[in-house]
């Protein structure tokens, strides 16, 4: 594959807005977590969430919060990247899980309006940007990283009407049917995010949304960093389950792909979701892949202060991990005291934000279904 620089980038999250605020904030230790805002808490075991706090009210929600998260987060990514207001003819790829779906329950509870075209990202789109070329993918946690494989290969194509820059992003927030599905999979209601610890109790959502703008060449732009390669598989092991064998293989592929060893990595950004199964999983797939390197990059899972942002996790991380190659910080995994055995060997950053010189970083995303993506970027130079 051939490295594609990122000149644009953009986040919004329950911890902050905007990719500096955002990393200074997780940085901090800061969390996004609040008691539960967007529905009825009674009707739940668990009662808190990762909000983006957007609403008019508390216990009043309101439809296309997921475009409008995904709005802002395109137009600070372009903005950034000086592409303007204009994306016609710039392909814009989005990556989700449920996309509008909780416009969908607000229509079916209270027959509120909205249009059908509004559970299109790219009507949205096209009205404030003149996006003209959308795609959406709905792969699960996995789907930002999923949509930025394929933005690589549109840059890939020769010829005339092959674009010079693509769009790549991530959404999702808070529904009431995924909230309370997740809740109740797990035997004693989540109270927090806490990834690889063994007191973990299971998984909260967060609202989020990050776009990042990649190039097919540099020219004078400015660059935050280089995107080496990125690897995707689907395992098919099991529904929700994950397997630590097709998560190991598309680190290796990942490896590949870039161009780099194990020992090149310097900082992994888990995606550390807090469930029951998967943190173990990740841990035994990473000890794999990495070998005898597993004690050399540093780790953080910075779902335990955004909450698991679902479809937008994988972009929400890249941003974070570009922005700590280009910093020499990592932010803290907050809430691990007790790591797992299969993580003992891991350099997790726990406590206070480390720093460090670092030149490589993978980016990990998996979903239901053992859809797997894995990143690997490299510092602008």
């Amino acid at each position: 594959m051939t490295s594609r620089p990122i000149t644009g980038m953009g986040v919004v999250t329950s911890v902050g807005r905007g990719v500096r605020p955002l990393f200074d904030a997780l940085c901090e230790g800061r969390t996004g977590r609040a008691e539960l805002r967007g529905f009825d808490r009674s009707r739940f075991r668990a009662q808190h969430a990762y909000e983006v706090d957007d609403r008019p009210a508390e216990g009043v929600d309101v439809p296309a919060r997921a475009t409008a998260l995904l709005v802002d987060a395109i137009g600070q990514a372009t903005a950034d990247a000086g592409l303007g207001e204009d994306l016609s003819g710039v392909p814009v790829l989005i990556g989700t899980g449920l996309r509008e779906l909780r416009s969908m329950e607000l229509w079916w509870r209270e027959g509120g309006e909205f249009r059908d075209a509004g559970l299109h990202f790219g009507t949205a789109l096209r009205e404030r940007f003149n996006a003209d070329v959308t795609h959406t993918f709905s792969n699960a946690c996995s789907a930002s990283l999923y949509a930025l494989a394929l933005g690589c290969d549109l840059l890939a194509q020769e010829g005339p009407g092959a674009p010079e820059a693509v769009v790549v992003a991530g959404v999702d927030v808070l529904t009431e049917s995924m909230y309370g599905l997740l809740e109740r999979v797990h035997p004693t209601p989540p109270d927090r995010v806490r990834p690889f610890d063994r007191d973990r109790t299971g998984v909260l959502m967060g609202d989020g949304a990050a776009a990042i703008v990649l190039h097919r060449e540099a020219g004078d732009r400015r660059v935050h960093a280089t995107l080496r390669g990125v690897a995707v598989n689907c395992d098919a092991y099991h529904v929700t389950a994950p397997s630590p064998e097709g998560i190991a293989k598309a680190m290796r592929q990942a490896y590949d792909l870039a161009g780099v060893k194990p020992g090149d990595i310097d900082l992994v950004m888990l995606h550390g979701t807090g469930t029951l199964l998967n943190d173990e999983a990740e841990a035994v797939a990473m000890a794999d892949a990495l070998g005898d390197n597993v004690g050399g990059p540093l780790m953080t899972a910075v779902k335990s202060m955004t909450g698991h942002t679902s479809g937008a996790s994988g972009m929400v991380g890249l941003t974070m991990g570009v922005t700590s190659l280009a910093d020499g910080r990592v932010p803290p995994t907050v809430g691990l005291d007790n790591p797992v055995d299969e993580a003992a060997d891991f350099r997790l950053v726990t406590g206070e934000a480390a720093e460090a010189r670092m030149t490589t970083a993978q980016l990990n995303a998996f979903g239901f279904g053992g859809i797997n993506a894995v990143a690997i970027v490299e510092a602008a130079a």
